[in-house]
């Protein structure tokens, strides 16, 4: 088989790593990097530290607003996998989660007449005022193979009349956290206190949501939240996306975060550092939904800065509170005490071979 492989972003960087070596192993895969995430800190080093292919082409299409950046990625990638199709048959495109580089790859492979396959399909948070609720929408109705990572996935499915698509793989997320934790872990006392920091003794954040820092009124309540739940005892330490950075600029909100007692603003950190932060962390506030998932896999409480979430099976577990941007209620959320019971929901890090075969049963 030949697959284009279609990426553009931290969690998909992630995402790909549990599929891109095993599916080359077998077969040829042409990598296409949208640069929706083109820094060093939120690109490259995903790749140098996940062992994740190079990708074969990176654009630079980051910026603008989501229809102006979509529609670049679309000329873009029409002209790129026309032209690997013009070195052989492209037997699908694959495409990952619900960016605009999903939506974007999943419309020309469309227009192409190329096969889809959408891995992390069916997720649904029922708020179609975020861009990536409808993403994932359009892709799942496009796609010819929709490789879900929960049950709850397949029954968002069943009931939109797509089952017959659809195959459970479990959570390739789950493949790349179960090889990272324990490096996090083992590094992570003497990592940490290089940092001033203790296990257990400081916060994590992460924000980058349009709908949360672009609105001037519900970024300058988010302000609200990380200040409100940073004190100088247990610090809160907010690794901060260049999408945050100039939003809280441009609104003049940038220096009442720094000079908040409490907040520690460091830059961007790649994936092991990140998941070094994490796993020492007494909790986590994020309105990320990979973070979301990736605080439950790590057993850390997590603080979700939304009113919805695609993941509910970590709400229903109790390991993670939705409280929007209302800082009272994510200052009370931080402490209540986890449930003694963390539910296997998402798999047993056999994902990405289990999508590899689903890709040879559809395509080859």
């Amino acid at each position: 088989m030949r697959i284009v492989t279609v990426v553009g972003n931290r969690p998909q960087f992630v995402k790909a790593a549990a599929v891109s070596r095993r599916l080359r192993e077998r077969h040829e895969e042409v990598l296409i990097h949208t640069g929706q995430h083109h820094d060093d800190a939120l690109s490259a080093v995903f790749f140098r530290e996940l062992d994740l292919p190079a990708p074969d082409h990176e654009l630079r299409l980051g910026g603008g607003t989501n229809l102006q950046q979509t529609s670049r990625m679309i000329a873009e990638l029409e002209a790129l996998i026309v032209g690997a199709g013009e070195a052989g048959v492209v037997d699908a495109v694959l495409v990952y989660g619900d960016t605009n580089t999903t939506l974007a790859g999943a419309l020309v492979a469309a227009d192409l007449g190329i096969p889809i396959a959408h891995v992390e399909a069916g997720m649904r948070s029922f708020d179609r005022r975020m861009p990536e609720e409808r993403n994932r929408i359009v892709t799942d109705h496009l796609a010819q193979l929709l490789l879900v990572p929960t049950e709850t996935a397949t029954r968002n499915l069943e009931r939109e009349g797509l089952a017959d698509l659809t195959v459970d793989v479990g959570d390739v997320m789950t493949d790349v956290t179960l090889l990272v934790h324990p490096k996090a872990r083992e590094r992570a006392d003497a990592w940490l206190a290089e940092r001033d920091l203790e296990p257990g003794g400081y916060l994590l954040a992460t924000a980058h949501r349009a709908g949360n820092v672009d609105d001037p009124e519900r970024l300058t309540a988010l302000v609200d939240v990380l200040t409100a739940a940073a004190t100088t005892e247990r610090p809160l330490v907010l690794p901060l996306h260049p999408r945050t950075a100039a939003r809280l600029t441009e609104h003049g909100l940038d220096e009442r975060l720094r000079g908040a007692p409490g907040v520690r603003l460091v830059d961007p950190v790649g994936p092991l550092d990140f998941a070094t932060l994490l796993v020492g962390a007494a909790a986590v506030l994020t309105d990320s939904g990979g973070v979301q998932k990736e605080a439950y896999l790590a057993g850390v409480r997590c603080v979700t800065l939304r009113d919805t979430t695609e993941w509910g099976e970590t709400v229903t577990a109790g390991w993670n509170a939705l409280v929007d941007l209302n800082a009272r209620a994510a200052v009370d959320a931080i402490d209540v005490p986890l449930p003694p019971v963390r539910p296997d929901v998402f798999g047993d890090g056999q994902a990405g071979e289990r999508v590899v075969v689903a890709l040879e049963r559809a395509f080859a």
